[in-house]
């Protein structure tokens, strides 16, 4: 990326007002924190020292988890949102609230762009704002050429409905940091892989497979659709180590920052890793490339999360498929 266009988007971002956040002890409502990245980033954040405030539409009792509170944010007023995060006190506010898998369109609307909405209305009303982290995706990008090296200033040209609904998540919360109304960063992250990842994705339905077969005994027959896809593959513990660098930076000046391996990584490649990993007997059956798979390829480009976040991930993924495992065998146990 040229120096001149990162200068750029920090300057847009210089209107937005900036908050001494750099102390490492704050209280941070996690939006969507039962969910599969929310909770890691619950109990990443409660690791670290800080006062975690799980804001979901079920208030779910769980162990160490002190500060539940019940809230559909995508109906709730955002005055009513706002009086919500003055009561707790919040210093920060992370979205991992969103929905992709098994949603309609309109509940994907509903739970996307008009949680946003509402979210951003409700931070710019609090007096002492806090700083929203929005979790967007790599899916706002589309579709790139084979080898291309994605940047925060390739133009988004998203594909499918999800993407699109996050795309327009990042452009509404980008548009109120400008007009300097709220403190937020949208980090772009990458395909998420760990454990307790939605059975719904490649990854996760793989280990449900694999743990639901390694029980019964024998040779499981896998399924799968076209693996052909390089994807930039993230492991969730970077993921949350991402967020709370976003959360404590004293000042991050830009409106986007992409969160990756910057790594192509061959999906297959993955699924066989996991299958050794398991030890399961397994039979892959792949269907033939369908010449509808949303992108292909995907290597995002990182340098900004180092310069700005002091960011790196970890050189591979081995340990975070071991977690997938090791998750889905004891649900399947």
């Amino acid at each position: 990326m040229a120096d001149d266009t990162r200068g750029a988007g920090r300057s847009e971002a210089d209107a937005a007002p900036q908050r001494a956040v750099g102390r490492q002890q704050q209280t941070v409502a996690v939006l969507g924190g039962t969910g599969f990245v929310g909770s890691a980033v619950v109990r990443h954040l409660i690791e670290g020292g800080h006062d975690v405030v799980v804001v979901a539409r079920r208030a779910l009792g769980r162990p160490g988890l002190d500060r539940v509170r019940a809230m559909d944010l995508a109906e709730a007023p955002a005055s009513v949102i706002a009086d919500m995060l003055e009561a707790e006190g919040v210093d920060a506010v992370v979205n991992a609230a969103g929905g992709m898998w098994g949603l309609t369109d309109d509940e994907m609307v509903a739970a996307n762009s008009t949680l946003v909405g509402r979210l951003i209305e409700a931070t710019a009303q609090l007096p002492d704002r806090p700083r929203l982290v929005q979790i967007g995706s790599v899916h706002e990008y589309g579709v790139v050429s084979i080898g291309t090296d994605i940047d925060e200033e390739t133009p988004p040209q998203p594909v499918q409905p999800y993407g699109a609904e996050k795309l327009r998540c990042t452009e509404a919360v980008t548009a109120a940091a400008a007009a300097g109304r709220i403190d937020a960063v949208t980090l772009r992250v990458g395909n998420v892989v760990g454990a307790g990842q939605p059975k719904a994705s490649l990854l996760g339905g793989t280990a449900d497979r694999l743990a639901t077969a390694r029980r019964a005994g024998g040779t499981v027959r896998l399924e799968l659709g076209p693996l052909d896809a390089q994807r930039d593959f993230i492991g969730l513990g970077d993921t949350v180590r991402a967020v709370e660098s976003a959360l404590t930076a004293s000042q991050v000046g830009v409106p986007v920052i992409n969160i990756g391996r910057g790594v192509a990584a061959p999906a297959r490649e993955l699924v066989h890793t996991l299958v050794e990993i398991s030890g399961v007997p397994a039979e892959l059956a792949e269907a033939p490339p369908d010449g509808e798979t949303e992108q292909t390829w995907q290597r995002l480009r990182v340098d900004l999360a180092a310069e700005v976040l002091g960011w790196a991930p970890q050189p591979d993924l081995r340990g975070e498929l071991v977690s997938l495992w090791e998750g889905a065998e004891a649900v399947a146990a």
